[in-house]
């Protein structure tokens, strides 16, 4: 009998893409009212990389901007954005899953310019998210990143610890430098890219999750959109040479373009992933991937995992909300 022949073997059963901007976890009033004045303070780039203000951006708005940003427009995406998520969040505990490799991007949250890893895997068999703490009022953003954050106290939720080593050893044994994490320092939790997913789609549900870290957003090490879909043909593979009978699924936690909307970026994207083109999706041009637009990878690498899987559906709300048009591409998408 041949290495492995009659073992049952854990399988990639479904895969899942959300953004995971604080505008889902902001209220209908503050995307019609609140966004504009604090994105004159974001990252915001021009579509060679380069860093572009504010203001050259509102010079440059089409003429049909404000159309896009009345508040009937916005209310239409909002409660679009409602839906779709309502949607994942059922299409998730429909698949009866037995572990969810989670792939996001860490802010400085876990990881700081001592050390940033281009990817590292967390391998304890916890993590923990904290506690909400209380906010002035009126402060309707700190109220919605409130939101991610648990309402009674520490929450540690499960993780697959040996799931984690699994991938961990088969990165490393296909040429992969992956950095490993076994613990948080006191005061750590969760990034946000992780935190939304246990509290918007998987509340109540302990599903053990494997958080895999990407750089997405800090310079100089982000992985390049080739070695992304390496690296996600590379973990659906591992998943497959898991040697327990489980039920796996994959998200992509983040994206697509912001802080600019940039739909025809998006729609490419949307496209390649539909169409299996991997060659389109390894040839972007990382100064496109700039700012939260730099989450994409994470989208990258999922598709790739899901390569043998078929996109059952997408869902694609321009999120804009200011009169430059800042905002966010919203994306939410399952394979199965």
């Amino acid at each position: 009998m041949g290495p492995g022949k009659g073992l049952l073997m854990a399988r990639l059963v479904a895969a899942y893409g959300s953004s995971h901007s604080i505008m889902l976890t902001s209220e209908l009033e503050d995307w019609i009212s609140g966004f504009p004045e604090r994105d004159r303070a974001l990252p915001l780039y021009d579509r060679a990389g380069n860093r572009q203000s504010y203001d050259d951006h509102l010079k440059l708005a089409p003429a049909n901007a404000c159309e896009l940003i009345a508040p009937a427009a916005i209310t239409r995406r909002f409660n679009d954005t409602q839906a779709a998520m309502d949607r994942l969040r059922d299409d998730i505990a429909a698949a009866k899953l037995d572990a969810l490799v989670i792939v996001g991007d860490d802010q400085h949250e876990l990881f700081h310019d001592e050390h940033m890893p281009a990817i590292a895997i967390y391998y304890g068999n916890t993590i923990r998210n904290a506690p909400q703490s209380a906010v002035p009022n009126g402060d309707w953003y700190q109220r919605a990143r409130r939101r991610r954050l648990e309402e009674g106290g520490d929450v540690h939720y499960p993780c697959h610890g040996a799931l984690a080593l699994h991938l961990i050893d088969g990165l490393v044994a296909r040429g992969f430098d992956v950095s490993a994490a076994k613990n948080l320092k006191d005061g750590q939790y969760e990034g946000h890219a992780y935190s939304f997913v246990h509290r918007r789609y998987l509340n109540g549900n302990r599903l053990p999750v494997v958080p895999v870290f990407l750089n997405t957003y800090n310079w100089p090490n982000q992985p390049r959109p080739p070695r992304c879909v390496e690296l996600g043909r590379a973990l659906g593979a591992l998943v497959a040479t898991f040697p327990q009978d489980m039920r796996v699924g994959m998200i992509a936690s983040g994206g697509l373009s912001h802080f600019m909307v940039e739909e025809d970026l998006d729609q490419a994207v949307i496209d390649a992933v539909r169409r299996k083109d991997f060659g389109f999706l390894a040839g972007l041009d990382p100064k496109r991937l700039q700012a939260g637009s730099s989450e994409i990878r994470n989208w990258l690498v999922v598709a790739a995992a899901a390569e043998r899987l078929g996109l059952d559906w997408v869902s694609y709300i321009p999120g804009y909300r200011s009169p430059a048009l800042t905002g966010i591409g919203l994306c939410f998408a399952v394979w199965s």
